[in-house]
């Protein structure tokens, strides 16, 4: 059985790396903060120091992290995962980040024959809690079908989207059509409600229609109870979009929706709503129509 490690023990990855273990596999864990290590390790797992201890001892290293620069530092770092390396070690990052630098990490560990897949992954927390993640993978077919039994303990759709990189750019067109499901939700409650209408009755009218999606499923019932938590951070989304900017700007790629989207994503973060759920940036249409939808 494959021996795995994982390192970044928040909201998602907590909960990915304790649906590994509960599949069976052994599990060595490491995170910047202790008390979701010592969690685990009550449930089976094992702690390690370092990137570099995690790598030296494992088949498989996932990581899970914030940004573009934390990924690049435990990979490349000091007591990072390249200094760890083994032949044959297949390293996957559950993280979000830009593709540009997927592809440099996976030339980089390619020096030291470790494979590297870009898998960020989707569905939020209930996703990572439930193992129904949708994730999307990039690099080197057949590191996948070596470590499928893992990612099948996390996910409910795998896909391999092509080579190096192409696993974020699946990510960053998903976070567009996630950010823009917020802003039209968003709108729309706020536009039923100062029209004088009961927006709960129109979601029950339209979700059944051609606007039905999973934001229009799932979010609503949270909203109207008043409930804004997490879920998906609102200052994550907004890192997310600008990773969306910059690599269209690489590519010269038109897309002035996204655009509009982060201009809302980050007045919600200058108004200090940056740890709500993303759904929650409805509150600054609530704030510019003068309503409240609850």
């Amino acid at each position: 059985m494959l021996k795995v490690g994982y390192i970044g023990l928040g909201l998602m990855g907590k909960s990915i790396a304790r649906n590994i273990l509960k599949a069976g596999f052994p599990v060595l864990v490491h995170n910047r903060s202790r008390a979701a290590v010592d969690e685990l390790v009550a449930e089976g797992a094992t702690a390690a120091n370092s990137p570099k201890e995690v790598a030296e001892q494992m088949d498989v290293i996932f990581t899970n992290l914030p940004d573009t620069p934390d990924v690049e530092k435990v990979v490349m770092g000091e007591n990072g995962i390249i200094e760890g390396a083994h032949d044959g070690l297949i390293y996957v990052d559950n993280s979000t980040i830009k593709p540009a630098a997927a592809r440099r990490i996976a030339e980089k560990l390619s020096e030291k024959n470790v494979f590297a897949l870009d898998a960020p992954v989707s569905g939020g927390d209930i996703g990572a809690r439930n193992a129904t993640l949708t994730v999307m993978v990039g690099g080197e077919a057949s590191a996948l079908e070596k470590a499928m039994p893992v990612f099948q303990a996390m996910g409910k759709t795998i896909t391999h989207v092509g080579d190096s990189g192409a696993g974020q750019v699946a990510k960053a067109a998903n976070q567009i059509m996630v950010a823009a499901q917020m802003v039209a939700m968003g709108e729309l409650l706020v536009f039923s409600k100062k029209a004088g209408v009961d927006p709960r009755k129109v979601v029950e009218a339209i979700k059944g229609g051609a606007a039905q999606c999973w934001t229009l499923d799932v979010k609503p019932p949270r909203l109207f109870d008043g409930n804004r938590n997490p879920g998906f951070k609102a200052h994550m989304q907004l890192k997310d979009l600008k990773i969306i900017l910059e690599t269209a700007q690489e590519y010269d790629i038109p897309i002035s929706g996204t655009t509009e989207n982060t201009k809302l994503f980050q007045q919600m973060i200058d108004l200090g709503m940056g740890e709500l759920d993303n759904s929650a940036v409805v509150a600054v249409i609530e704030q510019l129509a003068g309503v409240e939808i609850p």
